[in-house]
């Protein structure tokens, strides 16, 4: 299979799992497997990220630029902003403490992605039938302590296959937040932690960044920008009419799947 066939396909599965509750990091750690394809530094993962950053930021566009502009004058925008960045603290340290351990040891390991398949997607159904009945339906109904405690079950999407999205998620409705809600905050705040993660990740695989990877990278970036911003708006339609108990069923099941594989030595 032609090199650039791989990046396309790459960069779809990048842009459909990044904000899906299923871990795009697992996904793409087995695609690039399953494929042979060759990623030196990870180069090719870091760049494709951004395309799935700057869909997302497209789609919400209108809502940033709301936000960046009432700063200085508005509380409401303010507030916004400062539960975003309360969410986000918790990631920032344990990313700058784990992220060495987590790519050095924690990504070499399919069965702790099986495993976190298979636990996250357990803790998810548990959540959706005995979780708290949403108490929190709006953002500006969220107390800070709580847009912490989201931050802290973001953090927990360092290990692979727990899902960054599905952590921040599922631990809002824990603690009360309606499942739309959840899932918005959740790509508000996938901005600001793609975004760092993606700088730092940047500055340490910029030495494989080099010309003969570019039309690969563009293509997976390209393709990963589109899969993203098709693919947000139809999840917060369909899990605010069914929830999330397909995407744990098919998390429970792809874990189940991997870890026979294991058994079995073919993984």
């Amino acid at each position: 299979m032609p090199a650039l066939v791989k990046a396309a396909i790459l960069g779809v599965v990048q842009g459909l799992t990044e904000f899906l509750p299923v871990s795009s990091t697992a996904h793409l750690l087995i695609g690039r497997r399953l494929l042979a394809y060759d990623d030196p530094g990870d180069a090719f993962t870091v760049m494709i990220q951004l395309g799935s950053i700057l869909a997302v930021a497209w789609l919400y566009r209108a809502m940033i630029i709301d936000t960046v502009g009432g700063l200085l004058n508005r509380p409401q925008a303010r507030r916004f902003a400062l539960l975003v960045f309360a969410a986000f603290v918790p990631a920032l340290f344990a990313g700058a403490f784990l992220a060495d351990y987590v790519k050095g040891v924690l990504y070499e390991s399919l069965g702790v992605i099986a495993v976190s398949f298979v636990l996250g997607g357990i803790v998810m159904l548990l959540v959706e039938r005995l979780g708290p009945a949403p108490r929190v339906r709006t953002v500006d109904e969220m107390p800070v302590r709580r847009a912490l405690g989201v931050g802290a079950c973001q953090a927990l999407a360092l290990i692979p296959g727990v899902s960054r999205s599905g952590a921040t998620i599922v631990g809002a409705m824990a603690m009360g937040f309606d499942r739309r809600v959840a899932a918005e905050f959740s790509f508000f705040l996938a901005m600001p932690t793609m975004t760092a993660a993606f700088v730092h990740e940047l500055l340490e695989v910029r030495g494989h960044l080099t010309a003969d990877r570019a039309l690969e990278i563009t293509v997976g970036f390209v393709m990963a920008f589109i899969a993203s911003a098709l693919v947000v708006k139809p999840f917060l339609n369909f899990v605010s009419r069914s929830g999330f108990a397909t995407f744990a069923w098919y998390r429970i099941a792809a874990g189940l799947a991997l870890l026979a594989a294991i058994t079995a030595g073919i993984a």
